[in-house]
Parts: C-alpha cells; sequence; structure tokens
C-alpha cells in the first residue's frame, strides 16, 4: 500500500540510489500552458540530505524544467523499479535552478561527474516523500547509458553548446524565459 515518509531514510536512499532512470515533472501557472515531463538518465541524481535533492541538468531540446520552476517553484521526481519487486517513489518540492556558470552552480558540482553539455544543477527542497505499489509497470533490463547526447555535446564543444543554449533554450514552448547565463 501507499506510503508517505517524513524523510529520506537510509532504505529509500538506498533504494533511490540502485534507480538507472528517473523522471521530473514540471507545469505553468497557466492552465493552459503545457506539462513537461522529463526522463533523466546517466548517473546524474545525488540526495543531498533527508528532505533535499539535485541532479546534474544537461542541454536538451527545450529548457521547460528550468523555466516552469523560475516561474513557480514546483516539481516532482518519479522513479519506478522496473525489476522484480515493483514499486513508484515521488518527491514533491519546490525546485531551485543553478545555471552553469553561476557561484552556485560551482558550489554544487563537485557532487556530479563533469559531462558535456552541463546547463544546469536543479535542486529541490522535498515537501512530500511517498511511494505506491507499481504493480502496473512492466518489467525492464537495463543495458546501458546511451553515449549519444553525451557524444553530440562533445562533439559540439563548448562555443558550441553555448551558442545552442543561446538560441534554442532562451524560452520554454509556454513563452517562459529559460537561461540567463548564456546571453540570451
Amino acid at each position: 500500500m501507499a506510503q508517505v515518509f517524513e524523510k529520506i531514510d537510509d532504505a529509500l536512499r538506498a533504494w533511490l540510489n540502485k534507480q538507472h532512470m528517473f523522471f521530473v515533472a514540471t507545469a505553468p501557472l497557466d492552465a493552459d500552458g503545457l506539462v513537461n515531463c522529463s526522463p533523466k538518465g546517466y548517473d546524474c541524481f545525488r540526495i543531498l540530505n533527508e528532505r533535499e535533492v539535485a541532479y546534474l541538468d544537461l542541454t536538451g531540446s527545450g529548457i521547460e524544467t528550468i523555466a516552469d520552476l523560475r516561474e513557480n517553484g514546483r516539481i516532482v521526481f518519479m522513479f519506478c523499479s522496473f525489476d522484480q519487486a515493483p514499486r513508484i517513489v515521488r518527491l514533491h518540492g519546490k525546485g531551485f535552478v543553478h545555471e552553469n556558470g553561476t557561484p552556485e552552480f560551482e558550489k554544487w558540482l563537485p557532487l556530479f561527474e563533469p559531462r558535456p553539455g552541463m546547463r544546469s544543477i536543479i535542486r529541490a527542497q522535498l515537501t512530500r516523500i511517498s511511494d505506491s505499489c507499481g504493480h502496473g509497470v512492466p518489467r525492464y533490463q537495463f543495458l546501458g547509458d546511451r553515449q549519444t547526447l553525451l557524444n553530440y555535446w562533445q562533439s559540439k564543444g563548448e562555443a558550441g553548446t553555448r551558442e545552442y543554449q543561446r538560441t534554442e533554450n532562451a524560452t520554454s514552448l509556454n513563452g517562459l524565459p529559460g537561461l540567463r547565463t548564456t546571453g540570451a
């Protein structure tokens, strides 16, 4: 049955750290705005303390998470177990954006492996931690991380990545401001 937790305890921490992917969802305040849900892979999620988490955000085609967080701060992380034991864990909270090139980004970066295309660290103070059964989630086998995204940003180089961020990550699909540090 579903359970609400006061904090991320040792058992939950161990379970979260075993998952190879998670999803991040945000939404603008505008009722007609698009809800965003993004899958995340690589070893980019960190538990900072019992009620705070962060992940290393890599450049992508959209800037929805950053834009939505700047507007209202609402965020939820969802982890699904795809192995033998079904489980879903949701971490609701207030999110903060620390863009690459800012002192806050530099403060948190030592917790992560630097990767090509880094654009921010998303940090969240958790307001609700819960799980549910996950009996409807299919079983999958983890075969490994795809290297395509990292290889792409590596080939673009820092200048090419910044130019992409400046032109493609300036505003969200909902028209909200995106990245600030790229000169956009």
